[in-house]
């Protein structure tokens, strides 16, 4: 059941927050949010197949803990309506639509993985409204590697159904003896909330989101030197998803940004390196000059 609250109640974790709905354009939107209020808020968006369940209670808590945090479910993910596009462009205008309905007018984004693309594609078409940006686990348009997208995902869906385990544990974690343990820490995680979980993510939306990969990877480049905004990429130096070599090139081609590259770690880097992950981004959105934060 979707709760609505006054924006002056406060939850104090992830796993409790309620879920709230929004009317943009005549589709309902899931989100949650968190944290305090009155600041600029910090808007996730998420990766291919995930729903508001899946965001890791150890990066959104402590984040949560100094700014107001907005998680959602993009048109047709999860408990949001209407289909999901078959472009990055197109989830990006509804990403830019959301924003707005909740009556934001100038937000910081952190996009993860697919979602990366997405805060790529609201930053260029809407620079107004992104003050700055955190992009982790993704690649640019053009990159080609993202188009062998689908026989990756198929594979590491094929080794969970043999060994019971959940995908991630092949797409984001190495198959050593550390990242399994961070796999498992981290599938453990998503499970912490046990009320109000959000709707399964359906066929057609796979499907719609490996068509906006691929569409993605095979796309002329955005000229990346008009993000102006500063910008913290951050990836493991192992990603089987999208090469690390490409959270390289978008630190390279993005002018006002700098890089973070995590040891021994895979396409979840972040959640594997939580604890140094979330200091860094407190303190890229504090600071006065974001860059040269450490």
């Amino acid at each position: 059941m979707h709760q609505t609250i006054s924006s002056s109640q406060t939850v104090s974790a992830w796993k409790d927050t309620p879920t709230h709905t929004v009317d943009v354009g005549g589709t309902s939107f899931a989100y949650r949010q968190l944290g305090p209020r009155g600041g600029i808020p910090l808007v996730f968006l998420h990766h291919f197949t995930a729903v508001l369940d899946d965001w890791d209670p150890r990066v959104i808590d402590p984040i949560a803990e100094q700014r107001h945090v907005i998680t959602f479910d993009n048109r047709g993910i999860g408990a949001s309506g209407g289909k999901v596009p078959h472009t990055i462009a197109a989830m990006a205008a509804d990403a830019a639509a959301f924003i707005r309905a909740l009556g934001h007018n100038h937000v910081d984004l952190l996009g993860f993985s697919l979602g990366g693309g997405v805060a790529q594609e609201v930053t260029l078409r809407n620079p107004e409204l992104v003050r700055r940006l955190i992009l982790t686990g993704t690649g640019h348009r053009g990159g080609g590697g993202l188009t062998k997208m689908p026989l990756i995902v198929g594979g590491a869906y094929t080794k969970a159904a043999l060994t019971r385990l959940d995908p991630r544990q092949f797409l984001f974690f190495n198959r050593d003896a550390v990242g399994k343990q961070a796999g498992s820490e981290y599938i453990q995680r998503l499970r912490e909330r046990t009320a109000d979980r959000d709707k399964a993510i359906s066929h057609q939306a796979r499907i719609a989101q490996l068509m906006a990969i691929r569409e993605a990877g095979l796309g002329q480049p955005d000229d990346l030197s008009q993000i102006t905004q500063p910008t913290f990429v951050a990836n493991g130096d192992n990603d089987v998803m999208v090469a690390s070599s490409q959270s390289r090139t978008l630190a390279e081609r993005i002018p006002n940004s700098k890089l973070e590259i995590y040891p021994h770690a895979g396409h979840g880097g972040i959640f594997q390196y939580h604890e140094r992950f979330v200091p860094a981004v407190l303190e890229f959105l504090a600071a006065d000059d974001p860059i040269g934060a450490a």
